[in-house]
Parts: structure tokens; C-alpha cells; sequence
């Protein structure tokens, strides 16, 4: 007996049965566009995940556990009467059609360039036609939108999602920034404004000390947020100084977060087996294991 294949369409079908009223999932009827976002969010990380452990094997089942929720979206959209699957791959087609004019030169999904001339493209002049094409698209956009006190003024970050995860929209909000001129002009300068920053927090823990609050629990409501505010402060700098290495920020913190497991369950393990536990070791035994373990991972 072979397994049965299913398309798109099956899964269109699947998703109208789990959204009946009548017969349907009482789960997935209850489901609207935000209720489902923390399942999309956790989803994306799990195929991110599996990707980063080369796992492709379970990378082709998050796969489609992420379709799923795009399903979901396309199928709260549909019940509304606003667009359906088929609308969002045909806009899709549609947009990276007019964002590739050096592969569709005609803009038409089956026109093709001269293969003599194909290569003649680099990938920076990709990358420059891409950012045109989306300042145009946007340009249009803005256009069709009506002006209200509101809608008056328009900044060039105006369109970054709040949703985004703080250090990702922090690295968009530097990269636009820097396409119009406002950016450190060395890596020298994002640095030293590390530093400065560091130093910054240095000095308010020092007053904070001073006045009396000894440890973080103490710290009235103000003085938690000035902290917090020295902090993030910090934490910018250090996507400013990946993003002028063209390090991606996210991706070395994850690098660092597995490093740093790894490292952590060599003491847990060499503790174990002499006998005693994590948390019956000393600093110094578990710092001694932590030398170890980095000659090692």
C-alpha cells in the first residue's frame, strides 16, 4: 500500500473541515490572526532551529508546520472575503517578477535575458536595483494613502513592525538609517560608542550604590528604568558593531547561546561524575571546569 500524496488544494480542503462550525476542530474554529501569531513566531524558530542543526530531516516537517500557519492566515482572510492562497502566491510571483528585471527583463514570468549577458550582473547590483524597485513600490504605496494629521509625516522607518524581535528591528533601524548618510564612518567610532556606553552604565551604578541600592531588587521603579535604558543602550551598540562587521546579530548570539551550553554541560557532567552535582560545586571548581571546557568546545 504506496502513501497517498496531497497538494495544496488537500490541504485548502483540511483547513476548510478544521474551520466548520458545524463539524469542525472547535480549536481551530476558535482560531483568528492573532490568536495563532505566538504559534507562528514559535514555528519560523523551529525551522531556524533545525536549519542551524542541519537537521533536514525534521526541517522538512517544520516546514510544514510554518505553511500551516500561512494556510490559517490565507483561510481567516478567505472566510472575510479579502484574498485567498492563490491571491498571495500570485502577488508574490508578481513582485519578485518587477524586483528581478536582470532575470525577466520583459517582466513577464517567461521572458528570459540574453545567457550571453546573464552573468554580467553582480550580486551589489542586485542588491541596489532591489532597494530602488522597494523605494519605488513604497513611493506608490504612500501615494494612495490619504493625508490626515495622522499620515502627515511619514519617516523612513515609519513601516518597521513593532512585532519584530528587539535586536532585528534594532539592526533595521540602523540600516536605514545609514542608507541616508547618519552612521559612524568606522568601525573605530561604533566601538569607542560601546565603550561609552559602558561607561555610562558604569557611572549610574556607581551613583545608585552610592544612594543606597546595593543589589537590583532594591531599586525603585525610576531608577530600574534608568538602568534598563543604559542597558539597551549597550545592547545597540553591540548590533551597530555587528551590523558595520556585516555580522549577522542574531545568529552570533545563537552561536554563542549553543557555545556557551555546551561549555555549561561539560561541568554538569565532569561534576556528575566525580560524584557530586551542579550545585554542590564551588565557583572555583566550576571555574576551573569552564578553562577546561573551553579548550575543548
Amino acid at each position: 500500500m504506496t502513501e497517498e500524496t496531497y497538494t495544496l488544494s488537500d490541504l485548502r480542503y483540511l483547513i476548510n473541515r478544521l474551520r466548520d462550525p458545524q463539524s469542525g476542530c472547535p480549536w481551530d474554529i476558535k482560531q483568528n490572526y492573532r490568536s495563532i501569531i505566538p504559534h507562528t513566531l514559535e514555528e519560523v524558530y523551529e525551522v531556524v532551529d533545525a536549519i542551524e542543526r542541519e537537521d533536514y530531516g525534521n526541517l522538512e516537517e517544520e516546514l510544514g508546520d510554518l505553511l500551516l500557519q500561512i494556510a490559517l492566515y490565507c483561510q481567516f482572510a478567505e472566510e472575510e472575503a479579502r484574498f485567498g492562497i492563490e491571491d498571495v502566491i500570485s502577488g508574490l510571483v508578481e513582485k519578485l517578477i518587477r524586483r528581478h528585471p536582470h532575470v525577466f527583463p520583459e517582466g513577464t514570468l517567461q521572458s528570459k535575458v540574453d545567457p550571453n549577458s546573464a552573468n554580467s550582473v553582480t550580486t551589489e547590483d542586485v542588491q541596489h536595483r532591489w532597494e530602488a524597485i522597494k523605494r519605488a513600490e513604497k513611493d506608490r504605496l504612500n501615494a494612495r494613502v490619504p493625508e490626515t494629521e495622522t499620515a502627515a509625516f511619514r519617516s523612513i522607518l515609519s513601516d518597521l513592525p513593532t512585532a519584530f524581535p528587539a535586536m532585528l528591528r534594532a539592526l533595521k533601524i540602523q540600516k536605514r538609517a545609514s542608507k541616508v548618510g547618519f552612521d559612524w564612518n568606522s568601525l573605530d567610532k561604533v566601538i569607542e560608542k560601546l565603550n561609552e556606553e559602558v561607561q555610562e552604565l558604569q557611572v549610574l551604578q556607581a551613583q545608585l550604590h552610592r544612594g543606597g541600592a546595593q543589589e537590583r531588587a532594591e531599586y525603585s521603579d525610576k531608577d530600574r528604568r534608568a538602568v534598563e535604558s543604559e542597558v539597551g543602550d549597550i545592547l545597540f551598540a553591540c548590533v551597530n558593531i555587528a551590523r558595520t562587521l556585516k555580522v549577522d546579530p542574531e545568529a552570533a548570539l545563537r552561536s554563542t547561546n549553543r557555545k556557551f551550553e555546551q561549555r555549561f554541560h561539560y561541568i554538569e557532567k565532569t561534576v556528575k561524575a566525580q560524584g557530586s552535582s551542579i550545585e554542590e560545586a564551588t565557583l572555583t571548581t566550576m571555574e576551573r571546569l569552564w578553562q577546561e571546557a573551553k579548550k575543548k568546545v
